[in-house]
């Protein structure tokens, strides 16, 4: 489930490396929309996207795109426990788009047709089908 909101940066953790092979980041977003009641959203970025914040500094108005995560998981005496996580994969600036790879790097050029490729002669009534 990919979802995307924008506010300030207010913290940014240092890297955790938890296993050998997995390493997470998280960051603190204050939204604003409310200013008598602002909320404070925690996200998380995992493996290579945790490189993600280094461009980016407290204060810093920014676009977050991110996955709603969902897990399940039975502790030692067997009860089940259900917890959330705010996985982050894009960031932007307020106000500047993502610096993706160009259109012409991901995508082949577009031929355009001078005429269509049907008659518009004949009258009313001709049907190109």
């Amino acid at each position: 489930m990919s979802l995307s909101i924008s506010g300030s940066i207010l913290e940014i953790s240092d890297v955790q490396q938890i296993k050998e092979t997995f390493k997470k980041r998280e960051f603190v977003l204050e939204l604003t929309e409310n200013p008598q009641y602002p909320e404070f959203i925690k996200f998380e970025l995992i493996q290579d996207k945790c490189a993600l914040l280094d461009a980016y500094k407290v204060s810093d108005r920014v676009t977050v795109h991110f996955n709603l995560k969902g897990r399940k998981w039975t502790d030692r005496e067997g009860k089940v426990v259900y917890f959330n996580s705010l996985q982050a994969w894009r960031m932007e600036l307020e106000g500047k788009p993502h610096q993706a790879a160009s259109a012409s790097e991901t995508t082949a050029p577009i031929e355009t047709l001078s005429e269509p490729g049907w008659s518009t002669e004949g009258g009313e009534g001709d049907l190109p089908f």
